[in-house]
């Protein structure tokens, strides 16, 4: 059995493509478990219209001052809540395309008898400022664990971007695929970025006046390394693009020279050459 497992709360507020997230695993999975905080808006009517008994809903009120520490709790919540022996994690601002999703149920099944392989990684592309651009410096992970092997003392990790396994924190075993992922929590309108920020001011009130710097100034910062995206987008996804496209776009900030970004372009021509990216973080083993 091969479940699906997200969480979401205020998607419409936040312009979340829940919708399209859901849809993008319903197609391969036999259940998605999707933790929907109490919203201030119609987050669980939305869930709730799906007419598809594989989808689960369960309800619980989020604690937001927890930070990163809520995002790994409401996670490990949707996780234990699955009844498959693998499950696919997918973020409420992510959307698997339709081959990749079929990837992933494959390679489950390839290597279901692997006691080696605990996870599966599947490769990003993620979307900034606009839906045909994309942040590919080395900031931006390329690769992370969005499927994983049920029933072993795996956890979410930090701000649940990862996972580790035991009370040792030992990274996961995850094996390579080529599955893609399409990362869509900095394409939204510029009112979305906005509401994102006034979001994350509530989790973490620490950071309220960069914040609040940000929310002035309403624009995204310029970063190095944009690069044009003239691929195809999910089928699932582009009724609520062409929905953002809509709305006014969040302008982007004119290029800066900054010394400290010599190590993006000299990392990213080493990576161009060979194939691997320097002093890049992983969450993860490979196997």
């Amino acid at each position: 059995m091969l479940s699906a497992f997200t969480l979401v709360r205020n998607a419409v507020k936040l312009n979340f493509p829940i919708l399209a997230t859901i849809f993008s695993v319903l197609g391969v999975c036999d259940e998605v478990v999707v933790n929907v905080g109490k919203s201030d808006d119609e987050t669980r009517e939305i869930v709730a219209g799906i007419d598809d008994a594989r989808v689960r809903i369960i309800e619980c009120e989020w604690d937001m001052k927890r930070g990163d520490g809520m995002l790994a709790v409401e996670t490990q919540r949707a996780m234990n809540a699955c009844r498959g022996s693998w499950g696919i994690y997918i973020q409420a601002d992510e959307v698997l395309d339709e081959r990749s999703a079929r990837t992933l149920k494959a390679k489950v099944a390839e290597w279901d008898d692997d006691p080696r392989v605990e996870g599966l990684l599947v490769n990003y592309l993620h979307f900034y400022g606009r839906f045909d651009r994309v942040a590919t410096n080395r900031r931006w992970y390329r690769r992370e664990v969005r499927c994983i092997r049920l029933g072993l003392d795996v956890h979410p990790y930090q701000g649940a971007q990862g996972f580790r396994v035991g009370p040792q924190q030992r990274k996961i075993r995850a094996r390579l695929t080529d599955a893609q992922m399409f990362h869509y929590g900095w394409a939204r309108p510029a009112c979305s970025i906005r509401a994102k920020r006034e979001v994350t001011k509530e989790m973490y009130p620490l950071a309220a006046e960069r914040l609040d710097r940000d929310i002035a100034r309403g624009t995204l910062e310029w970063i190095p390394l944009l690069r044009r995206f003239t691929g195809q987008h999910p089928a699932v996804a582009s009724s609520w693009i062409a929905t953002c496209a809509q709305q006014p776009p969040i302008e982007l900030e004119p290029p800066r020279f900054n010394p400290a970004n010599a190590r993006y372009y000299v990392s990213d021509w080493i990576e161009r050459l060979t194939g691997a990216r320097p002093f890049e973080f992983r969450n993860y083993t490979l196997v």
